[in-house]
C-alpha cells in the first residue's frame, strides 16, 4: 500500500543533540573495540579469554552505539496534513483538529506539542540548548498553525 504524498513546510531537527549523539556513539564503539581487541595482549590475569568473547565485547559497544544513535532521529514535520511528530523510536501525526499549540515547559530542555484534555507529546527535536535555531522553528510553527488551524 501507498500512503499519500504530504508536502511540508517545517521540517526541523536538532543540531548539537545530533552532533552530540554521534560522538558519544563514536567514542562508546572505539572503547569496546580497543578494550576487545587489547583483552588478551596484557597480563589481565583472566586466563580464558577467546576470540568470541572479544568479539562479544565489540558486539556490545556496537548496540550500545546504536542504542545512541537514536538521539539522531529527532524531528518534527509540520504541513497541510497536520504536525508529524518523531521521537526515539515512534513517528505520529497529529491533524489540525487535535493540535492546540507548541510550547516550552517551564525548567524543560525540549518543546511538548500541546493536545486537548491538557494532553502533550514530548517535541525531542526542538530543544532549548539549539538557541536561536529553535526560535526560528518555534517562530515558523506559530506561522502555519496560526494559517492552518483557521481553515
Amino acid at each position: 500500500m501507498s500512503s499519500p504524498v504530504t508536502e511540508w513546510e517545517l521540517e526541523y531537527r536538532p543540531g548539537k543533540l545530533r552532533l552530540y549523539a554521534v560522538i558519544a556513539a563514536v567514542v562508546v564503539l572505539a572503547i569496546h573495540i580497543v578494550f576487545g581487541a587489547l583483552l588478551t595482549i596484557s597480563d589481565t590475569g583472566v586466563r580464558n579469554v577467546g576470540a568470541l568473547d572479544q568479539l562479544s565485547i565489540m558486539l556490545i559497544g556496537v548496540v550500545i552505539a546504536g542504542a545512541i544513535l537514536l538521539f539522531t532521529r529527532p524531528r518534527i514535520r509540520v504541513g497541510p496534513a497536520g504536525v508529524s511528530v518523531r521521537n526515539l523510536v515512534t513517528e505520529r501525526l497529529f491533524e489540525w483538529d487535535r493540535v492546540r499549540g507548541l510550547s516550552y515547559p517551564e525548567s524543560g530542555s525540549s518543546a511538548r506539542l500541546e493536545l486537548p484534555d491538557d494532553e502533550y507529546i514530548p517535541v525531542l527535536a526542538v530543544r532549548a540548548s539549539d538557541g536561536d535555531r529553535a526560535v526560528a522553528a518555534m517562530d515558523r510553527f506559530r506561522d502555519l498553525d496560526a494559517e492552518y488551524r483557521r481553515r
